[in-house]
């Protein structure tokens, strides 16, 4: 099980008119914030790969803004107060809640296309023969690891040709302070 790291803009009430238009669209009213690696909804904060990530992240297609090195990451950010540092588990095997990472609290699962490119739950538009919108929680993610790979595996069998609807499970960590 490995873990990855990422750094992403926040998307929340702050961003005004685009966050009214986007709970409207979306019907997700309960959303307090949304928290995803989801690059439109939260881009990512680093720009273009510099030679010097190559060591520091995951060399895989669709992968290239996902860190295997915290403290590179942090390094690179400079002041982090207004992102969200991410700790992601991509494909977890059992439910991760409770998993013990320094620093990092767990806020729930997400299901993201197999591009990385974007969430089923929280920028398709909703599936509402596969789940309801008042299953996702205040920041747009699943907390029950049982319901997520359900879901994912409906969205799958439900919606054969369509591409955001074949999905990895990801558990997603937020750290915490500073």
């Amino acid at each position: 099980m490995q873990r990855l790291y990422i750094a992403t803009e926040k998307f929340d009430p702050s961003h005004g008119s685009g966050w009214e238009e986007y709970v409207e669209w979306s019907g997700l009213a309960q959303l307090t914030e949304v928290v995803t690696i989801d690059g439109i909804l939260c881009p990512t904060a680093l720009g273009d790969i510099k030679d010097s990530y190559w060591p520091h992240i995951v060399n895989e297609d669709y992968m290239l803004d996902f860190f295997v090195d915290l403290d590179f990451l942090l390094s690179e950010l400079g002041d982090a107060h207004d992102l969200n540092v991410l700790g992601v588990i991509r494909r977890p095997l059992a439910d991760v809640r409770s998993l013990a990472w320094g620093g990092f609290a767990f806020l729930g699962y997400d299901l993201m296309d197999k591009v990385v490119g974007n969430s089923a739950l929280s920028n398709c538009g909703g599936f509402p023969d596969v789940f309801a919108n008042s299953e996702l929680s205040n920041v747009g993610l699943l907390d029950d690891f049982d319901r997520a790979v359900e879901i994912r595996d409906l969205l799958h069998r439900t919606y054969p040709e369509e591409r955001h609807a074949d999905c990895d499970l990801w558990a997603i960590f937020r750290r915490q302070g500073g």
